[in-house]
């Protein structure tokens, strides 16, 4: 059986991680979703066990202790992580796992799964960012505010990632990134260290 791959997409809100996400979905349809679990409330039209697992702080907070998150962040309050499980398990059965997280979350992959790809997606700029986060309308001002002021930190961490991406055009972003997608699927489980370090 072929060994499991995992491709982690990571950006600032707004830059278009999950947008390209869902492009990259349906260009490899071997590939699966991580869902991850979260304590922020569902929206309209989110499903649980199919976009997140919506769990309660306190159920949330437990699995944290007992060891069950292979990354797991509180942004805003709300809490967001990976789970152990759906990763091994995935990887057991020779699937190959494609995720949409925050920075440190995409770092704290690969540090338990060295082999990871991970792509950071960046804005063109700040503004643009900006103006992206607000066509969404799925934040207040505030909390746009909030968002915004993490960017430098994300962007710093971004370069840590083995490739970035700028998503200006968002067609172009999702071509390379599908590249980088197909190299990494494609490679032999000989090969070895394929998450390299060069940045496009």
């Amino acid at each position: 059986m072929t060994p499991g791959k995992l491709i982690v997409l990571s950006a600032p809100s707004g830059a278009g991680k999950t947008t390209i996400a869902h492009e990259i979905m349906r260009l490899n349809p071997s590939l699966r979703f991580s869902v991850s679990a979260t304590t922020r409330p569902r929206r309209e039209n989110e499903r649980d066990g199919a976009d997140y697992y919506f769990l309660t702080k306190e159920e949330f907070r437990r699995r944290v202790e007992a060891g069950d998150f292979v990354e797991w962040e509180e942004v805003y309050g709300d809490l967001y992580g990976s789970l152990r499980s759906e990763i091994d398990g995935a990887l057991a059965r020779g699937d190959s796992v494609l995720f949409d997280v925050d920075v440190k979350g995409g770092l704290s992959i690969r540090r338990c799964y060295p082999e990871a790809l991970l792509v950071f997606i960046r804005p063109p700029n700040v503004d643009i960012l900006l103006e992206r986060l607000r066509k969404r309308r799925t934040e207040n001002e505030p909390t746009i505010t909030r968002r915004m002021q993490r960017v430098a930190m994300e962007m710093e961490l971004g370069r840590q990632f083995g490739h970035q991406v700028v998503n200006d055009t968002l067609a172009d972003a999702v071509q390379q990134v599908d590249r980088l997608v197909k190299r990494h699927l494609q490679d032999s489980r000989t090969s070895g260290g394929t998450h390299g370090d060069q940045n496009h």
